[in-house]
């Protein structure tokens, strides 16, 4: 079910604050899944949770992650710069390779983080970038589908990431000749997926193959890498993942492949953290009737691109009408030249008047983080609602200003830009 945890009034007073549209944080709802997640795998002395930055690459919450014992997963030099800048270094720290920058490599080796291979080739640019450490971790792909019983979890064989199971026997090989000692195992075989099977199915697919290539290539295998794709409810109809039956699921093929302990659990769940605490709070300021009824808001695709771009639902409720009959259908729209700028197609609500305030919900991861300039529109705030009650803006509202500061290039930039 999507997250109602917070009263309409809150939404209310942070929309007196700052203009919509914006997206609006629970700081105590994150702490807590962040807790919940550590408390469902306790019984791994060697589990850490990375939180995926591109899911919410904010400063402040990055900062709360930190203090909730976590780490980071990072895919890029800014997100590795923001790692930095926010106080992690070390094995604080996994860099996840995917067709990279040489010098991004270079980058996480200064920073001591783990380094996670996606390719055979990327064994030479590391090695000619920062160098190869003794433990590195390599990104495994199965192929065909990943089933669990009847049921098909995930298509691995579509996807562009990992080794095939002889590349990474290749791997390994020369990564020894290399120095390594021990190494990790991950792969990413399902996305969204809310059955508490998956984790524990793919922890015994990863174990079973770490421990086996530990002891065909005389090395350590040093941790698991479960990475993300436990998914959030985003439709009324759905329920939320059962993570305490999902960590004793892991718990049990933990046991049996590793009876002595000693191998480290990793996740990074993006989505699961941060998805349900966040919401979109826009105004409705348009209304047309044609074909349909729709109500046009303040926000667009720009700050929230997953419905357009992959059609993804997101629920939608009205400030102050949680109680009222959904006897009116509408489409939801933003103001882009684009026809999919839709936050909703022919959906049930309550009658919306102009002024109303909407929340369109479980944006916090995936959202501001997708966002983009098209028709020159500009992304809005963020603002995390504290565990005190109060109201922090995190990320200020773009201004004209830094739409065209990249153009400072050309000379139509003195006449366009506000700062000069």
């Amino acid at each position: 079910m999507p997250n109602f945890s917070l009263d309409d009034d809150v939404f209310v007073r942070a929309a007196e604050q700052f203009p919509t549209p914006f997206h609006l944080y629970d700081e105590q709802g994150i702490r807590g899944r962040a807790r919940r997640l550590k408390a469902a795998f306790a019984w791994c002395e060697g589990f850490r949770e990375y939180f995926a930055v591109k899911a919410l690459p904010n400063p402040s919450i990055l900062r709360i992650m930190k203090e909730e014992g976590c780490g980071l997963d990072c895919s890029s030099a800014t997100e590795l710069t923001l790692a930095e800048a926010c106080g992690f270094s070390g094995e604080e720290i996994i860099l996840s390779a995917n067709a990279m920058p040489p010098e991004e490599y270079a980058q996480a080796r200064r920073l001591g983080a783990y380094i996670n291979l996606d390719d055979l080739s990327d064994i030479d640019l590391l090695r000619k970038n920062g160098g190869i450490p003794p433990t590195v971790c390599l990104r495994y792909n199965p192929g065909g589908t990943f089933s669990i019983g009847n049921t098909i979890m995930g298509n691995p064989g579509e996807a562009k990431y990992g080794f095939t199971l002889p590349q990474l026997k290749e791997g390994l090989a020369v990564l020894k000749s290399e120095g390594v000692t021990a190494f990790g195992l991950h792969a990413f075989l399902a996305s969204n997926t809310i059955d508490p099977a998956y984790f524990p199915g793919l922890s015994e697919l990863l174990m079973t193959l770490g421990r086996d290539l530990a002891a065909e290539f005389g090395l350590k295998f040093a941790f698991v890498d479960l990475s993300g794709g436990i998914s959030i409810p985003y439709r009324p109809d759905e329920v939320e993942t059962d993570l305490e039956a999902v960590g004793e699921g892991v718990r049990k093929v933990y046991e049996k492949v590793f009876p002595e302990g000693g191998v480290g659990i990793k996740t990074e769940l993006g989505r699961w953290m941060t998805g349900p605490c966040g919401w979109l709070v826009t105004h409705a300021v348009h209304e047309k009737k044609i074909y349909r009824d729709y109500i046009g808001v303040d926000a667009s695709a720009v700050n929230l691109m997953r419905p357009a771009m992959y059609g993804a639902y997101h629920h939608v409720s009205v400030c102050g009408k949680r109680d009222w009959p959904a006897d009116h259908v509408y489409d939801i729209t933003g103001s882009l030249c684009e026809n999919n700028d839709k936050f909703a197609w022919e959906r049930a609500l309550p009658e919306i008047t102009l002024g109303d305030l909407l929340l369109i919900h479980d944006t916090g991861a995936h959202g501001s983080a997708m966002g983009y300039n098209y028709n020159g529109r500009l992304r809005g705030a963020e603002v995390l609602y504290t565990e005190q009650g109060d109201y922090r803006l995190i990320r200020r509202a773009e201004t004209a200003a830094d739409y065209f500061a990249t153009l400072d290039v050309d000379p139509a930039y003195a006449k366009i830009s506000p700062k000069r």
